[in-house]
């Protein structure tokens, strides 16, 4: 299955690859599906637990604008925001870790499922990331829903 813009989403997530076309080649042909992007190029991202995360994207969701890129793993249990560049030597968070500069992350190929990494919030090819000023509100207001159900669990 594949969606609008998803050659524009490939173009730019491979753009930050040491040799693009190699990237998008291998990237295509994977029968995984996924591939490891440097992070601290065009984005960085932070990666907050689960539910906290889906917590968030709900927050995030409810805003007229829409959120940037956003990448879940295997089961939900950790969601990774594309931020914008620099972000991630910043971030003060505690329980968020962030990838910035010298890191890599893996990132499955928009529109296709994959067996455990995924697109919650697929690229839109333009560049579009999550403010993280917007994404630490939205954690602040989604934090006490994700403390309350914590509460009510025996």
């Amino acid at each position: 299955m594949t969606f609008p813009g998803d050659k524009t989403a490939v173009e730019w997530l491979v753009s930050v690859a040491p040799d693009p076309d190699a990237c998008r080649w291998e990237w295509e042909r994977n029968p995984l599906g996924v591939t490891l992007l440097p992070a601290g190029r065009r984005w960085d991202v932070l990666i907050l637990p689960g539910e906290l995360g889906l917590a968030t994207l709900g927050v995030l969701g409810r805003r007229p604008e829409p959120p940037g890129p956003v990448l879940g793993d295997f089961g939900d249990t950790r969601l990774g925001f594309l931020v914008p560049p620099g972000t991630a030597s910043h971030w003060l968070g505690t329980g968020v870790r962030a990838a910035g500069h010298g890191t890599w992350i893996v990132v499955p190929y928009p529109g296709r499922a994959t067996g455990g990494v995924r697109w919650l919030v697929l690229p839109d090819g333009r560049g579009t990331l999550t403010d993280p000023t917007v994404l630490e509100l939205a954690m602040h207001e989604a934090a006490p829903r994700v403390r309350g159900a914590d509460d009510r669990t025996p």
